[in-house]
């Protein structure tokens, strides 16, 4: 049974967690990003969708092996596509600033996410989606779920220009400051590549369908049946990044990190909201005498930051088994939530400070229609349930 403002509901929950795992990152002191990002990896790409996928759904193991496989390898492919575009978003972030950045490489994403499965239905019929786009219009529930797509769409676009319009506002020292490698033809052509790959998630999740099946199938309630999906999605993410932190670590020379009581002089600066490998300054001078890593507590919030990232894909799981045939715009209400709450702890953290009214205005215009969009697709995905099933 459909319960789309459920569904809406555990995609806003979905939203929380992944517009707050970076805040416990703030916690970390002495390792460099690369070595943070992959403990944390371990528990959200590999730790959490074994344990609870083996606790909280029936037969896992059986239920992998008895599946194609193209359909276990295109799931991989999908969610190791979605692994890139996670790293490139962090370099979308470096030229475009943390607002303009996400705005855009979100919107993109949404986009990408939201309508490509069910226009490739148009050509590839074996992909397994319910409707393709055409028939989703055709219907007056399906209007007003692309409606609320579109409703979305433009949110974004408003959080964008709020996050360009702060951004020049900013005094010119302040700006260097906040945004050393500012380049914006660059951080559009990077926001585009990360929106499009890490739309890759969508398309992974829609590739495993046949997974959730054979879950239910084997006893699975209907609400964790997206869960045994995960484990192979996240793998394939866990892999790219596991590739490109290890990398960095050889790079940097920052492989020692894992295990160590003191970090060398050299990383003695790093901090947590960043890692950047940077020559010491003066400021440093004090935090650089201190050479003792403090392990057990940069474990502890790495590993909560993993498991609030992870937490993000349970609830949106759980989200996408009430939005029924229109689970297409699961994605869009994801991306929503995840600016939402981005966005609130931003706030949170004073990066609006200083900004003038317009911005104000235009942020907060933004989040009204994003949350707005939210409500028109649950009330068009509960129509549909309310009309019956498409012939």
């Amino acid at each position: 049974m459909e319960h789309p403002f459920l569904g809406v509901f555990f995609h806003w929950l979905g939203g929380l967690a992944s517009g707050s795992f970076y805040v416990p990152y703030r916690g970390v002191k002495k390792w460099s990003w690369e070595t943070y990002w992959l403990v944390g990896g371990f528990f959200s790409w590999i730790i959490l969708p074994w344990a609870l996928a083996l606790t909280m759904t029936h037969d896992l193991v059986g239920v992998l092996r008895q599946q194609s496989a193209g359909t276990l390898g295109w799931t991989y492919f999908f969610g190791a596509m979605w692994g890139v575009g996670g790293l490139t978003f962090g370099l979308t972030m470096r030229y475009l600033g943390m607002s303009l950045g996400m705005g855009v490489a979100l919107g993109y994403c949404a986009a990408f996410g939201t309508l490509l499965p069910p226009l490739f239905k148009l050509f590839i019929p074996a992909i397994p989606v319910p409707e393709t786009l055409a028939e989703i219009a055709a219907t007056s529930a399906g209007k007003i779920t692309l409606g609320g797509v579109g409703v979305c769409l433009l949110g974004i676009g408003i959080a964008a220009l709020a996050g360009l319009t702060k951004e020049k506002e900013m005094p010119a020292a302040e700006k260097k400051k906040a945004i050393a490698e500012f380049n914006f033809s660059k951080g559009i052509l990077v926001a585009t590549f990360s929106g499009i790959m890490s739309a890759g998630f969508s398309f992974a999740l829609t590739a495993a369908a046949p997974i959730g099946t054979a879950s239910a199938a084997a006893g699975t309630s209907e609400l964790w049946t997206g869960i045994p999906k995960l484990v192979v999605v996240l793998l394939g993410g866990f892999s790219t990044n596991f590739i490109w932190c290890a990398l960095l670590n050889f790079r940097n020379r920052t492989g020692y990190q894992y295990f160590a009581k003191r970090v060398r002089p050299e990383h003695a600066a790093l901090r947590a909201a960043g890692g950047e490998h940077a020559p010491l300054t003066a400021a440093d001078a004090g935090s650089a005498a201190d050479l003792v890593v403090p392990r057990f507590r940069n474990y502890f919030f790495s590993g909560l930051a993993g498991a609030t990232w992870y937490f993000q894909f349970f609830f949106y799981t759980m989200g996408e088994t009430q939005m029924g045939r229109f689970g297409f715009a699961s994605w869009t209400l994801h991306m929503a939530s995840i600016i939402i709450f981005s966005t609130m702890w931003g706030w949170i953290f004073n990066e609006w400070k200083g900004s003038s009214r317009k911005a104000h205005r235009l942020i907060a215009s933004g989040i009204v229609a994003l949350i707005l969009s939210t409500v028109i697709i649950g009330l068009g995905t509960w129509l549909r349930g309310q009309a019956g099933p498409a012939h």
